[in-house]
Order: structure tokens, then C-alpha cells, then sequence
């Protein structure tokens, strides 16, 4: 009888563990599509604005806003940044000076550094 409680605290636990990591893996989902469309609407506006040397500015509040969401926007924000910059410096030829400044805002905006630091004189205040 002991051993027959004992498994059924044990499959509890277990269970509880499972749910709980279930729980934590969603809401790491969650934060992660919420992030990638925070990146997807800093590359919109940035396109948008088709504004001269914004740049760096979108790069960092497009991180900035996604690692606000919490530790799956934070990783979406640097997946698509390295993933980005990867392809620019290998792909497209643009450089490794440029991609290196690109991955500074980046870090600066993913780090909780305020975007406005890249923001170039001008630029409309609706971004």
C-alpha cells in the first residue's frame, strides 16, 4: 500500500513538472512570435520611412521592443539580428563594417539601451 502512494505522489510530481514546463515553453513561444513581429514592424516602418541613415535606429528599437517581451522575444530579437547580419556580410556583399555597426544597435536595443541613441535628426516622429 505504502509503494502504491508512494507512485501516485510520484506520478504527481511528474505530472506537475511536465505542466509546469509545458507552461513555461508556451509562454517562451508566445514572447518569441510577439518579438518576431516587433522586428517585422521596426523593418516595416523602416522601409516605410525610407528615411537616410535610420538604419541603426530600427535595428535597435526593433530589439529593443522585442526583448521588452521577455527571454523567447529577447532570442527571437537576436536569432533574426544574427540571421540577418549573417546573410548581409556573406550573401550581399554589404560588408563587415556595416555589419558590425548594425550588430552593435542590435545589442545596444536587446540590452534595454533606449533606440533614440541611433535616431537621426529628422526622422518623422511617428517612428
Amino acid at each position: 500500500m505504502k509503494s502504491l502512494i508512494f507512485l501516485i505522489i510520484l506520478a504527481l510530481a511528474v505530472a506537475d513538472a511536465q505542466w509546469t514546463w509545458l507552461q513555461n515553453t508556451g509562454q517562451f513561444l508566445k514572447q518569441g512570435a510577439q518579438g518576431s513581429r516587433d522586428m517585422w514592424r521596426a523593418y516595416q516602418d523602416m522601409r516605410k520611412s525610407n528615411y537616410k541613415g535610420a538604419d541603426k535606429y530600427f535595428h535597435a528599437r526593433g530589439n529593443y521592443d522585442a526583448a521588452q517581451r521577455g527571454p523567447g522575444g529577447r532570442w527571437a530579437a537576436k536569432m533574426i539580428s544574427n540571421g540577418r547580419e549573417y546573410w548581409q556580410d556573406s550573401v550581399s556583399g554589404r560588408g563587415a563594417e556595416d555589419s558590425r555597426a548594425d550588430q552593435e544597435a542590435n545589442k545596444w536595443g536587446r540590452n534595454g539601451g533606449d533606440p533614440n541613441r541611433y535616431r537621426p535628426k529628422g526622422l518623422p516622429n511617428k517612428y
